[in-house]
């Protein structure tokens, strides 16, 4: 008999797929274009944009960010957001509607931190910060 103290199984699993995989992620995207689209401060950001396409790359773009078998195949961030002049709260609004979505899916909070932390990660290049 050793000191082996064993902290029991480990979930390998992904986030993608402690979440549900692709149904789930589609939920949440769709989920957080509600939100976002009846938001009066950022309804103006989507004026003239192609939803579905957008939505098309951001359940890519989550679900690449979960670990999950796809690949963001859109165009680099700062160059998508470019011109459109998204300031620091419409950011955080944004943020604020995605976590919303995944609560009311019931992601995991540990996976929504997670989430958050590369969302973080990615404000350099969503808001504008003069010419590019």
């Amino acid at each position: 008999m050793g000191n082996d103290v064993s902290a029991g199984p480990v979930d390998e699993r992904s986030d993608y797929d402690l979440v549900g995989g692709g149904p789930a992620v589609s939920a949440v995207v769709d989920s957080f274009y509600e939100l976002v689209l009846a938001d009066p401060d950022l309804i103006g950001y989507f004026d003239g944009v192609d939803m579905p396409r957008l939505k098309r790359h951001q359940v890519q773009l989550v679900s690449q960010v979960l670990g999950g078998p796809v690949t963001y195949t859109g165009r680099e961030l700062a160059d998508a957001h470019v011109g459109h002049n998204i300031d620091e709260a419409a950011f955080g609004r944004v943020v604020e509607h995605l976590i919303s979505a995944m609560r009311s899916a019931g992601v995991p909070e540990a996976v929504i931190d997670r989430v958050v932390q590369v969302l973080a990660g990615t404000k350099e290049d969503v808001v504008a910060s003069g010419v590019r």
